[in-house]
């Protein structure tokens, strides 16, 4: 069974940073698209940053883009986010999400991805 589970969020000030964590299970994702999606209360789910396989390029939202860092352990089959610069407007639920896909050019679609954490809070006080 295939599990991702997220860690790291918390509460934080603006301007501070946070390092988010998705620890998969059950299989094996180097090879394939993993991404990192948020929804905060009363709007929907968005996207905010993709990894299209180990060792390929990451792909960013513009909203995040200079701030958060995507990356992947393959040995510990694990992806992080690394969020620095945050502001108010970056709170919401942070998810993990991994596809079987190995290449897509589509990785800001939710519909791509297969599996999906159970999502970790980040709150940014001003």
């Amino acid at each position: 069974q295939v599990q991702l589970v997220e860690s790291g969020g918390g509460l934080v000030q603006a301007g501070g940073s946070l390092r988010l964590s998705c620890a998969a299970s059950g299989r094996t994702f180097s090879r394939s698209t993993m991404g990192w999606f948020r929804q905060a209360p009363g709007k929907e789910r968005e996207f905010v940053a993709a990894h299209i396989y180990s060792g390929g390029n990451p792909y960013y939202a513009d909203s995040v883009k200079g701030r958060f860092t995507i990356s992947r352990d393959d040995a510990k089959n694990t992806m992080y986010l690394q969020m620095d610069s945050l502001i108010p407007e970056d709170t919401a639920v942070y998810y993990c999400a991994a596809s079987k896909l190995y290449y897509t050019t589509t990785y800001s679609d939710s519909g791509v991805y297969d599996y999906w954490g159970q999502g970790t809070q980040v709150t940014v006080s001003s």
